[in-house]
């Protein structure tokens, strides 16, 4: 089986995922804005493995523009955020992402880090307004995600284990 893993990571966690799973499945792993549509034309597997910022997945663009020539091939996205795993959240973030043609492929979920030294700035202010406005309501109503927002305050944190690459290898390996 020859695949390749395509990232887009902003701060880093996807990356590792992205490089935990090259070492896994001996896959070259190439950010989705440095590799030629062409060069994968030969694969059997694409990887896709992006961040997600403000309820989107980055690198599903890409994907996207490039869903034609990545038909015959088998196509996994996971993503990577910051908050813990939820069922009913990982599900609104699938209908929001994964519609009409990229419906059908498998999306998984990898706990990523965070550091808000390391955000822009532009992405440390806004989530400062989200935990400012969260800050006014009453902690028991909290989503798991403003929950995980709210308990990491302003201390750096990595999530990130193998652990979550495991399902994705696992159906690749199907």
């Amino acid at each position: 089986m020859k695949g390749i893993i395509l990232y887009k990571s902003k701060y880093g966690s996807t990356k590792k995922y992205a490089d935990w799973l090259s070492e896994a499945t001996k896959f070259s792993c190439v950010e989705t804005d440095k590799v030629d549509i062409k060069s994968i034309g030969d694969v059997d597997v694409v990887i896709l493995g992006g961040g997600i910022y403000a309820s989107g997945i980055a690198g599903l663009k890409f994907l996207r523009k490039n869903i034609g020539v990545l038909k015959d091939k088998k196509v996994v996205v996971f993503c990577c955020g910051a908050s813990p795993y939820e069922e009913k959240g990982f599900l609104q973030l699938k209908e929001h992402n994964m519609k009409v043609d990229l419906s059908n492929i498998p999306l998984f979920y990898c706990r990523g880090a965070w550091d808000l030294d390391s955000m822009s700035f532009i992405d440390r202010k806004l989530c400062n307004m989200l935990r400012k406005m969260l800050s006014k309501k009453d902690p028991s109503e909290y989503e798991p995600w403003a929950k995980a927002l709210m308990d990491a305050g302003d201390e750096k944190a990595d999530w990130t284990d193998k652990k979550y690459i495991m399902p994705i290898l696992d159906f690749i390996n199907k």
